[in-house]
């Protein structure tokens, strides 16, 4: 039986192209610098973002927390939205290890607007810890993908500016963000400070992120990242598979966001499930089960006996990213079992 993985989009295995650029990778060793693999995806990187540089790390979450660690000092605090991935999906590695406070903002869609932001911008008093960055996130994972609109992004940043307060985008899935809005990279992100993004997930690549920004930010990432275990040695092998996904794999993110769109509607057509297709922009889709009578992890288990896997966000409501390694016949058999499952 195939298994239909749905759980995220970052169970992609690398495609057949990625394991030959993987198997013939010229490599060196990148704490040095020698690595050309290295040095040509990163200068590629920076060139489509349209950055002075960039740098390639092991996983977002370091991209993240280097970020986030140079744009502060420890016992400032860091705007961000309340679901978002910092906050919620990185061990409090802000805290521990960046020592800052988050100044967390809810939603009702995952967007933060400058109106939200502007309120919780603390008063420049010496008793008080001082906001020192603002953090987003585009796509957003737990706002099921929700699409910061390149208007929405720049007056956030504008604003902030204004006020000398830097900006650090969470990209992981910044491509699925063009994509769904049409822009390229380099505009959507061009007022941030710093950008992180990853080139597993959507596009495809078995391991790693990256971040760009300015000559001078990067020289002192490269320096965080050390610092926090990441200096690679003959890492040209992941970043050949890297280099396959930056040229290659945004072009065919809309075929993900459309069976996201086609699982969205048709499960909205079956009794006792509940969710807005309309709210579904880029790959990934939140439901809500409450009606079925079944808890997530029940309605999660059962899937897993009928070769699905998707996993719950809480006790009601499911989360399915689509991706590369699941096409629109997979996804027409996973309604079929959560129809079957549901209504029998």
């Amino acid at each position: 039986m195939k298994i239909i993985d749905l759980r995220s989009d970052t169970v992609t295995k690398p495609t057949a192209k990625m394991r030959e650029a993987m198997s013939n990778a010229e490599v060196g060793d990148d704490v040095y610098l020698e690595d050309p693999t290295v040095n040509h995806l990163e200068k590629r990187a920076a060139e489509i973002f349209e950055r002075q540089a960039a740098l390639f790390v092991p996983t977002g979450s370091m991209g993240n927390l280097i970020c986030v660690k140079l744009h502060t000092e420890p016992g400032q605090e860091v705007i961000l939205e309340s679901r978002s991935h910092i906050l919620n999906y990185e061990v409090s590695s802000m805290a521990m290890v960046a020592g800052v406070l988050p100044r967390a903002i809810p939603t009702s869609n995952g967007l933060l607007e400058w109106k939200q932001i502007e309120q919780a911008i603390r008063p420049q008093i010496y008793y008080c810890s001082q906001t020192a960055l603002i953090c987003l996130e585009n796509t957003h994972n737990m706002a099921g993908g929700a699409v910061m609109s390149k208007a929405q992004t720049y007056e956030i940043c504008l604003q902030a500016r204004e006020r000398k307060i830097p900006i650090h985008l969470d990209g992981a899935r910044v491509f699925n963000a063009a994509a769904t809005l049409g822009e390229s990279v380099a505009d959507l992100t061009r007022h941030f400070d710093s950008v992180m993004f990853c080139l597993s997930k959507g596009l495809g690549a078995p391991v790693g992120s990256i971040i760009v920004g300015s000559r001078e930010f990067i020289e002192k990432a490269r320096i965080l990242r050390k610092l926090l275990g990441g200096g690679m040695r003959q890492v040209g092998v992941l970043a050949a598979a890297g280099l396959i996904a930056l040229e290659e794999m945004p072009n065919r993110l809309k075929e993900d966001h459309s069976n996201a769109k086609f699982l969205a509607t048709a499960l909205a057509a079956i009794d006792k499930i509940e969710i807005d297709p309309e709210s579904v922009q880029s790959n990934i889709l939140i439901f809500d089960i409450s009606k079925t009578g079944l808890n997530t992890s029940e309605f999660s288990a059962k899937l897993k006996e009928r070769g699905i896997l998707a996993n719950g966000i809480n006790a009601t409501q499911m989360r399915m990213l689509t991706h590369y390694d699941v096409d629109k016949e997979d996804c027409q058999k996973a309604l079929k079992t959560i129809k079957d499952l549901v209504l029998n």
